[in-house]
This record gives structure tokens, sequence and C-alpha cells, in this order.
């Protein structure tokens, strides 16, 4: 029969091979597997004339109101009702899992929703008996008190077990008292008046009686656990985690969630809670330090559960807590969340499925890694239950008779134990793997192990005889430092541990080739400048210490240049970037980017973090990160000069676009929802050649007739300036230069495109310089709508074509090109790549000049392509001699790189001839061949 038909049935035990030896659906079988449950069974005996209480399908808050109401009408009291209806939920979930298949999802759900509602239900009934003995209790104002159940754990993250108990957690918003009852008498104050509360609501919900219980309720995680108060308010809880709060107690907070009284939830009366949780959970730094207390957690599970299975081998197959097993997964994924959320809000969510995709997405766990843990997960999930199906236990581990086991792997949907315990193997030895690899696998007693972790001396001075002289010497200044002696025992451990890896690391030889270092010297001694000042920030020495490939990439890339120390002792959060095993494979991509930090954005609004502040130093810390890595890859050789000049480009482009769009809601009495506005790009950013720390020459423009507009904008652009150059705990975004805009410095930071059009193309007694059409050779409309984008390019293509002098043009140029030379001299014996006669502004002046003369017969200089691609084109155009463009074009290309690694180490861009001497030849050839 099937699984419908035997609700209500008195049958009698059914032996595991009664049932059919592959699993096909339920209505080809004569015997349901949910039959075999000896749970079920005396479910369907004891409550068969209540088992059509529950409505068909999955159980969820509907029809379980629905069965509880009708026990109540019937007479049942609440607490017989809500374990009734317990009763009836697990036999149908038992039902829908085992011979339905339904989705771990159904099954978890279900049990959370039935928790949530007998929660509220005996909230409800508590502060109503409570209420007429004592009156409501009250705060400083006169307001009801309000008693806020959170869960935590599974229940927190919606996915409980079928046989799993609850953590609770009871607090209440305000202290004060209750009113007493009708003649005043009977007060309480609200600690007491809530204490009572707690007692009845586990009455109502955790007391076995007759029908059992409907969950089993742990109160060990409340502050100071079991030695605490039943329930506290939510300033203790504030106090509680500044003062008190331990690490382990962040991962369970990590989960929390206010589940009842459901009308409290539903009007969000319960917010507040974020604002004390958020910052216990999530430090606004990375945060490896967890890493230490999450490895002693783990550690002490294992050994509790290797004392419960001692002399008891059938309980060592436990797959929550064995090895591989899912409380590893756990672990695992809220590690990530923790050391990450601070700074990646988008990670905080509490489902453990969900947090594995986010991570995927962060690039903080290859898709396929967490496709698999997925997989796993759900695996031991579905597993579990059928543990807890048996005999409705609180166990997790597999039964050891071979019935039972033979009718989990059937309801998995195997045909016998052997290939379904092969694919349990496979799913924990992955687990264990992914595991051990984050946190470090334990390591194997080798016979001389006592028991005790031996601690690693503290000293430095006695790896002084191994290290290289210089940077020996720079360790022996540590040893006395104030600063150093000043350190926690472990957090010197912890640097004598990097010290001695460095030390190491020195071994390797020199090298000029691919991934070698040319100096291991400068680079330990660039370490040491770097982590000197951040001693006393240990979340960095946890990083490095639980990270050892960071170390060493951190090494090589301070032994490749100067410039890149500078940038981390500037940032030392984006060293978490070289944890990524991808970085130096990648490119900046911009759409990812945006949509990164829209992600962000949306999860700090859902938290109420997303104040100014906050983005500001979110845009800070994005920025800074992807220009590292750039910089990273840069320096690593895996991108050309001209390569990182188009991602860092792109980068600032994306930026500008973000940080407008964040800025215009704040900004007072702004007339419309989206600004009619654009930035126009200069110099550097308007020609896609961004170096490290460029500043950013740009232009504000607006479209918009409202009388207020001028107002408006101007307001906008002040704030949009203070947003992109203020520097706070993250450091500042760019340099700003508005000089190019319409009658330079004297005039409006931003004004009508009507002006600036005019302006541009001489309409009016206020007209554009020669030298700000040179700058219109380099200009591109940064952001801003397509309609005005495609205004500004009819402007800029008009002020290229418009007929000109010639050699009124060349004059001014070449007298420009003198002005700029005489500000900028040179040694005679020196040449200097950028400002020397044979330099690069040679070639961008010519190109200047060419595109400003001659764009109306040649259409083909008009886009702003650079001046590589511009000589070509010229050349190709016949406007310079043959070969003179392309030499030039490659002389600028060497002169671009030679600048960029002169720079990168921080050393003079000038040289000594004869070096250069051809790339010099070049340019002056250019020059000549343009203006003679």
């Amino acid at each position: 029969m099937t699984a419908s038909h035997q609700r209500g049935s008195t049958e009698t035990n059914i032996s595991v091979n009664q049932l059919p030896t592959t699993p096909t659906p339920p209505i080809a079988i004569e015997v349901a597997f949910s039959s075999y449950s000896r749970f079920v069974q005396r479910l369907r005996r004891r409550y068969a004339a209540e088992l059509a209480l529950l409505p068909p399908g999955a159980p969820l808050r509907e029809s379980i109101s629905k069965a509880y109401e009708a026990l109540r009408a019937r007479g049942d009291s609440v607490g017989d009702a809500l374990r009734i209806v317990r009763q009836l939920v697990m036999e149908r979930l038992v039902t829908l899992d085992c011979d339905a298949q339904a989705p771990l999802a159904v099954v978890t759900t279900a049990v959370t929703e039935l928790a949530e509602f007998a929660l509220d239900i005996a909230c409800r009934d508590a502060c109503h008996e409570l209420d007429a003995l004592h009156g409501a209790p009250l705060g400083p104002e006169g307001q009801r008190a309000q008693l806020w159940v959170v869960g935590m754990g599974k229940l927190g993250a919606r996915e409980l077990n079928v046989s799993s108990d609850i953590d609770l957690i009871y607090l209440y918003d305000l202290d004060g008292e209750t009113r007493g009852d009708a003649a005043g008498r009977g007060r309480l104050s609200n600690q007491e008046y809530f204490s009572r509360a707690v007692k009845r609501i586990y009455a109502l919900v955790g007391d076995t009686t007759e029908h059992g219980f409907v969950f089993r309720v742990d109160l060990a995680l409340r502050p100071n656990g079991n030695s605490g108060p039943s329930v506290v308010s939510l300033d203790a809880l504030e106090e509680y985690f500044q003062v008190q709060g331990r690490e382990w107690e962040r991962f369970a907070w990590m989960k929390s969630r206010v589940v009842a009284p459901r009308d409290i939830v539903s009007e969000g009366h319960a917010q507040g809670l974020r604002a004390t949780v958020l910052p216990f959970v999530f430090r606004r730094y990375l945060d490896y330090s967890v890493f230490d207390s999450l490895r002693t957690l783990h550690r002490q599970i294992r050994e509790q559960s290797a004392r419960r299975s001692a002399g008891r081998p059938e309980r060592a197959n436990d797959v929550k807590l064995s090895r591989g097993g899912i409380r590893e997964i756990e672990f695992t994924v809220q590690l990530l969340q923790v050391v990450r959320g601070g700074q990646f809000p988008e990670l905080r969510t509490r489902p453990t499925l969900d947090a594995l995709q986010r991570l995927a997405r962060a690039g903080l766990m290859p898709q396929e890694t967490a496709d698999a843990l997925a997989s796993a997960y759900e695996f031991l999930r579905r597993v579990e239950h059928r543990i807890q199906y048996l005999d409705d236990q609180q166990t997790h581990m597999l039964p050891v008779g071979d019935d039972d086991l033979r009718w989990i792997a059937q309801t998995m949907g195997y045909a016998n134990c052997c290939p379904f315990l092969e694919q349990l193997d496979t799913h924990r030895e992955l687990v264990a793997q992914e595991f051990d690899k984050l946190l470090g696998g334990e390591k194997p007693c080798n016979g001389k192990c006592s028991g005790k972790k031996a601690s690693a001396p503290a000293d430095l001075a006695d790896l002084l005889d191994d290290l290289p002289p210089a940077f020996a010497d720079r360790i022996r200044n540590w040893c006395e430092q104030p600063r150093v002696l000043a350190l926690r025992e472990e957090t010197r451990a912890r640097l004598r541990q990097l010290v001695q890896r460095t030390g190491q690391w020195l071994k390797e030889p020199d090298g000029d080739g691919p991934g070698q270092t040319p100096r291991h010297a400068d680079a330990a001694l660039r370490w040491a400048d770097w982590i000197e000042p951040l001693l006393r920030r240990e979340s960095y020495l946890a990083l490095l210490v639980e990270r050892p490939a960071v170390q060493e990439r951190l090494l090589r890339l301070l032994g490749a240049a100067k410039w890149p120390a500078r940038y981390l002792m500037q940032h030392p959060g984006v060293i978490d970037e070289l944890a990524s095993d991808e970085m130096l494979s990648g490119r900046f991509v911009a759409a990812e980017f945006e949509r990164e930090l829209e992600a962000r954005h949306a999860s700090l609004s859902r938290t109420g973090e997303a104040d100014e502040e906050r983005l500001l130093n979110l845009l800070r810390h994005a920025h800074h990160a992807e220009v590292f890595r750039t910089l990273a890859r840069d320096v690593d050789g895996r991108i050309t000069v001209e390569q990182v000049a188009d991602d860092l480009s792109a980068l600032a482009d994306t930026t500008l676009r973000v940080t407008a769009r964040w800025c215009w809601p704040h900004v007072r009495n702004r007339h419309r929802e989206a600004p009619q506005f654009a930035i126009i790009g200069y110099g550097k950013l308007g020609g896609k050649e961004l170096g490290y720390g460029s500043d950013l020459d740009i232009v504000f423009v607006y479209d918009d007739d409202d009388e207020r507009a001028g107002e408006v904008y101007a307001a906008y652009v002040r704030k949009l300036i203070n947003w992109l150059t203020v520097k706070t705990r993250e450091g500042d975004l760019f340099e700003i230069d508005t000089a190019l805009r319409p009658n330079g410095n004297s005039g409006l930071l931003t004004t009508s495109f009507e002006a600036y059009e005019k302006y541009q193309l001489g309409r009016g007694s206020n007209t554009a310089w020669t030298w700000e059409h040179q700058a219109m050779t380099r200009a591109r409309f940064v952001l801003g709508s397509i309609e005005l984008g495609a205004r500004f390019d009819q402007v800029r293509n008009a002020v290229l074509v418009a007929r000109r002098d010639r050699e009124a043009l060349k004059a001014e140029i070449i007298a420009m090109r003198n002005k700029l030379r005489g500000a900028r001299p040179v040694k005679a014996d020196r040449f200097d790549v950028k400002h020397s006669p044979g330099g690069m502004v040679d070639a961008e002046f010519a190109v200047q000049f060419l595109v400003l003369s001659d764009s109306g017969e040649h259409p083909e200089l008009i886009p702003n392509v650079g001046n590589i691609a511009l000589l070509m084109r010229a050349e190709e155009a016949g406007l310079l001699p043959a070969g003179v463009g392309r030499k030039a074009a490659a002389a600028y290309r060497e002169l671009r790189r030679v600048q960029h690694r002169a720079r990168l180490n921080e050393e003079p861009t000038q040289v000594t001839p004869p070096a250069l001497a051809a790339e010099r030849d070049a340019m002056l050839a250019l020059w000549k061949a343009v203006f003679g």
C-alpha cells in the first residue's frame, strides 16, 4: 500500500527485508520506505485519528496552524496541541523524504517553521498569563517592553534537523518594571517578569509529557553560558560583547535571528539587535586571528567525539562530528565569512548552502569546490535525517545494524549498503581535505606525542645566527625594541615564526627570470619596514602565519620594486589579495567590480550600515585592492605597460561612475531622482594612460533646465570631490584637478553643457585657448547619459576639425613646448625620458598638432585612440615620412616602459647617453618632420 493508505493504520513492525531492493516511485511499491521507521510506526499507531488534521503537502506554517487550531478546538491544551502537531509534522516529513525523495529544503524549512510557530504560541501564552498577574512590563517612557526569542545555529539559519534541539537566547529590549494588576499590586522588575516567561515557554515547548516534547531547548549559548541568567537585556548583551565576548561566540552569533514573537519580527521591532551583533561578529578589518579559536573549538569537538566513541566503535561513524562531517563544512564556511564579512557584507548570510555560493561569487572559493561542498552537505544532512527518523533520537551516528543501514541506503537511492558507503566516504574525504587546507590539518603523532601542544619559543635572538647580516641587524634591533617586547607572548611567537620563514626564503638564489626575485635581501628589509608599524595589529601577523603562500608572494612582490612596499605601507589591508591563487592570472573587469560594489552596498543597506562614512571606506578599500592586483600583475611581468594603463583607467572610470551614483542621494535639496550630469576626462584619464597615483583631470557639466540646477549641481560636485579626495581610515581615492574647466580655476566648478559647448566652439566673447583645444585631443566622455555623450562627441569633433591657421598653430604649440621645457630643465649630460628634447612630450605635442591641423582632411585622426595608434595613422595618411611614425611609436612605447619601471622602483627617469639614443633619435626625427 502507498504512504497515504497507511496513515491511521495499526500495522505491525515491518522488516527491512520486506522492502524492495531498489528504490522505485512510491506509487509502485507495495510497502513504503517510511513504514520501516520505528518512530513512524509508533506515531501511526498513537495518532491514527489525528493524522488527517494536517492538510496534504509540505507542512508549512499555515497548515501547521490549521492542525493546531483543530486540536485546540477539540479541547487539547496549548502544550498538548503543540506536541501532537509536532508528531504529525514529523510523520509527514518522514513520508515526504523517504517515500517521495523531497528536497532537503522542504524538510529543514518545515522543521524551522514548526519551531517558530511553537515559540510564537508559547510566548503569547506566557505573556498573557503573566500580564494577568503582574501587568505588562514597561520601559522608562511607559512603552511595553518586549521579549525577543533569538534562534541560534540551525534555527537561526532556517535549516533545522528533524530531531534537532533548538539553541535559544532570550533577550528583552527595555529595563523597568511591570504595571501591576488592576489594583496596582504584584509589580515585578522586567528582568523577573521575563525570567518567569522563559520558564513558562520552556514548559510549553521543552518539557516531556505523555505526547513527548515539541523541541529540546538548549540555552548554553547565552551570555556566561549555564551560569548566566536565562534572559538578559539588550544593553547587558552589548556590554557582554564588549567586555567578555569570546571568539567562538562570534561564530554562534553569526547565525542569530529573532524568531519569536511573530508580531515583533514582522513589524521590524527587533532590528535593533543587528546593531549590537554585527560589530561583534564582523570586524571591519581582516580577521585571521579567529583561525586559532576555531581550530581550538574544532579540536575540543574532536576530542569529545573521541571520548564518546572510546571502547564503543559503533559511535565512531558520526556524520556530523567525525572527520569530513557536517560540522567541518559549517566551520569552513563560517570561518571565511567571519574573516571577510567585515569588509565584504555580501558574505553575511546564515544558510550554509547560500553562503557557499556567495563565497564562490566573491572569489574566496573555486566554484567547483563550493558545488562539491554543497553536494556533500546535502548528502550528509539527508543521511543525518534518516538516522534520526529511525527512533527520533538526537544522534548523528550511522547505525551498526545491517537492516537499519540498508534502509538508509535504499531511502537515499542506493540498491544496498556498499555503493552508499562508498559515496559517503567520497564526500567526507573531500570535506576533510578542504577543511584541512583551510585550517591546517592535524599533524599525525609520531610516537613522541605527550598529549600537550608544545609551545614554540618566542625569542627572536636565537634566529640571528641563521640570517644574512643586513636582515639580522634589523631583527636584532627588534629584540630590544619596547614595541616588540610589549607584544603578547602569542604575538611574539607569530612574529618569530614569520622571521624564521623569511630566513628560509632568503636562502633561495637571486635571479631575474620569471617567478624569480632579483634581490632577496632587499625584499626582506622592505618586509621588515612594512610589518614593523603593524605589529600591534595582530590580524596581519595572523594572516601571514595562517597563509605561508601569502608571505612568500608578499616577499617576491617587495623584492621586485620599491613602490609596492610604499603602497602596502599606505594600504596594508590589501595584502589579503595575495591569498587568491587566481589574482596574478586575471585582469580588471569593470562589470564584475561594479557588480560586487553594488552587492556590498545592498548588503549594508539591508542592515542599516550604509551611512556616508561606511560607503567612503567601502569605495576606498575596493579601489585600493584592485590597484594592488594590477600592481602585482605588473611587477610579476604578467601585463604590459599599456595594459596597466588600460586597467587603471577602466578602474578610475568605474570608481567615478559608482561614486557619482552613490553620492547623489546624499545631496540636500536634490530635485530629481537621477542627476542629468556628466564627467569629461582629460589628460591621462582622457587618453586612458593612467599610472599609479595619477591625479584625474576632469570637468563637470550638467544638462538640466530646472531653475535650481546650478545651485544643486554645484553642491553635488563639491560633495563628489569630497567623496573622491577626503582621507578616511582607508585612505583616499584620487587627487582631482579641475583646471581644464571653462575659464580654469577662476571658473565655476560645474557648468551647463550649453555654456561648455559655446566656450569650446568660440561662440561668444568667452572662448577656449589653443592649449585647451590641445587638451581636447585627449578628452573623452567618462560618465553620463548616452544622449549627453553623443553631444560631447559632436562638440569634440567640431573642435578638432575646425579650420586653423597652420603656421600660427605650429608657432603656438612650439612656444608651449619651449615654455614647458624651460620649467623642467635637464642637465646637459642627462636624458629625461619625458621632458628632454627627444622625449615623450615631443611625441605628445606632435600628435596634438597633427590632430588639430589635419583632422578635417583625415577624420581617422579624430578618435581618441592614444598617441601610439595616432602616430601610426598619421604615417598611413601620408602626414609623416615613411618609417618616421612607426619608429616614433615604438620609441614612445619604450620610453613609457622605462619611465614606468623607474617610477616603480622609485628611481630617476633620467639616463646617461648613449642609453636610449635610438629612441631619442626617433623622437627628434618626428619633431623635425612635423615642425621643421
